[in-house]
Order: structure tokens, then C-alpha cells, then sequence
């Protein structure tokens, strides 16, 4: 019989993404800082969102997938 620490899963080993495209893109969009204006088209935001709307959230989406 094994110790309980043997059968559980090592906490540093990288958990497989389930569509590689759809889970590298969303922390990298909310891993971004509030800076005060959209991160796309620079419109004047408050301190607490990133993007003026779901366009430019996508479209920077968008952008980052090409520029990789």
C-alpha cells in the first residue's frame, strides 16, 4: 500500500490545456494591468478595465495570435 503523498499528483507538473489556442489566450489578456486606457485603440478607460469593448478584446486577441 502507498503513502497518501505517492498517490497524489505532483503539484508541479503542467496540467495538458484541453485546446492550446483557447487557454494560452485567455491569461495572457487577463494577466494584462488596467492602465487607464483600452490596450487596442488607447480610448480613456478607468483604472479598472482593459478593453472599451468586446471588439477590441478581440481583435487584440486576434493580433497576439499572429504575432507569436
Amino acid at each position: 500500500m502507498e503513502s497518501i503523498q505517492e498517490s497524489l499528483p505532483d503539484k508541479n507538473a503542467a496540467a495538458e490545456p484541453l485546446v492550446a489556442g483557447a487557454v494560452r489566450a485567455i491569461p495572457s489578456r487577463q494577466s494584462l494591468p488596467a492602465k487607464g486606457s483600452c490596450w487596442y485603440c488607447e480610448k480613456p478607460l478607468d483604472a479598472v478595465r482593459r478593453f472599451c469593448g468586446k471588439t477590441c478584446a478581440s481583435a487584440f486577441d486576434e493580433e497576439a495570435e499572429y504575432t507569436r
